[in-house]
């Protein structure tokens, strides 16, 4: 128990360092797009760290595999390095009784993944979904910043106002700089700029909304050219068009587990085996790991890293690809994920074994030779 308590602490402490770090990497890429959206006026700079917290689940439940994974190369590799290894198998720790021990920090890892992969990610996958719809209802009024010029996401306009209501429904200081376009919309046809000195927020009966300037003047003209025409205005209504935000979840991904169950759809099919897949690949990849964590010391911790890692990406890769083949119906579901685990099984007892089998061969052809040299 003294063995079986160091190694997996080892494994696990290794583990919660590599997840966090590729947790902060991919977390710091995806928050830098929100906020550019953000920055736009496309998303509510107040929803950014709820959208966030709901994806960190679909987030985890691919970053646990690959920190456990590289886990067992980093920890084992550094008591390989250190000769623990050769010490706890001189005292009977053989790789196979290496391999059991290290199937209990895995089944904890592939519980955890179930529990995301199965419940937790769907549901912030379908959380997400209801905040990008929330907010594709907002117009460009709803996200306006006061003191800040804000790009629509096409960039055909820009609109500032010095000062916003609490209720935003009144604004002082307005301004407003739009692109104007042929109608065919294929070449620009100059610029209209708008000032005023108030504005408020009406909303028709059919659900369009309006900004009322009043008191102000509009320019039209082309810029770099002289031949501006300005006119002046007690009242002016401007259209407020939604701005689009991008929905990155299917309705699938969203779906809960318990309604893909008995669905003849193949994108459903391919769905459920993809959940179920997340738990069994942390099994396979521990397989795969215990061997290929074995190093010599005069060789370094690092030297079977890389390949591990070309063996594990052609594996998710793999697995992706077979996901896509029957989303679209090229594989039968009863094939499905399922070859691709079996091929990685096969490989991964390969490898623990095959120290073994070397020496069976060997054993099978030395009396070959002996016959041979007699």
């Amino acid at each position: 128990m003294i063995v079986f308590r160091y190694l997996s602490r080892e494994v696990l402490v290794t583990l919660s360092a590599v997840s966090a770090v590729l947790l902060v990497i991919i977390m710091s890429g995806r928050f830098i797009k929100y906020l550019a959206q953000a920055a736009q006026g496309v998303l509510d700079p107040g929803v950014l760290f709820l959208i966030m917290g709901y994806r960190i689940p679909g987030f985890l439940q691919l970053i646990l595999p690959l920190g456990l994974f590289l886990g067992f190369l980093l920890a084992y590799g550094r008591l390989y390095l250190d000769s623990e290894m050769t010490v706890l198998s001189a005292t009977g720790v053989s790789q196979q009784r290496l391999t059991v021990y290290s199937m209990a920090p895995a089944l904890i890892v592939a519980l955890l993944v179930g529990w995301l992969s199965l419940g937790l990610a769907p549901q912030g996958v379908a959380s997400v979904a209801r905040i990008l719809n929330e907010q594709d209802a907002l117009t460009e009024l709803d996200t306006l910043v006061p003191g800040r010029f804000q790009s629509l996401r096409d960039g055909s306009r820009v609109t500032y106002s010095q000062e916003l209501s609490p209720d935003r429904s009144e604004l002082r200081g307005v301004f407003m700089s739009e692109k104007r376009f042929s109608t065919d919309g294929s070449s620009e046809r100059g610029i209209t700029v708008l000032v005023a000195e108030s504005g408020r927020q009406e909303i028709q009966e059919d659900g369009s909304r309006y900004l009322i300037l009043e008191n102000g003047y509009r320019y039209d003209g082309e810029p770099g050219e002289a031949d501006y025409r300005a006119i002046q205005y007690d009242t002016y209504g401007v259209l407020l068009p939604k701005p689009e935000v991008a929905i990155e979840a299917s309705e699938r991904e969203a779906a809960p587990t318990r309604e893909l169950f008995g669905s003849d759809d193949p994108r459903m099919q391919a769905e459920l085996q993809w959940r179920l897949s997340l738990p069994l690949l942390v099994f396979i990849v521990t397989l795969l790991a215990v061997p290929l964590s074995k190093v010599n010391p005069r060789q370094g911790r690092f030297l079977k890293l890389l390949p591990a890692i070309f063996l594990y990406m052609a594996y998710l890769g793999l697995l992706i690809a077979a996901r896509g083949a029957l989303d679209k119906g090229r594989l039968p579901p009863a094939l499905g994920l399922w070859w691709v685990h079996g091929i990685f099984l096969a490989i991964g007892l390969l490898l623990l074994y095959w120290e073994r089998l070397s020496l069976w061969w060997a054993s099978r052809r030395a009396p070959v030779s002996e016959v041979a040299h007699g």
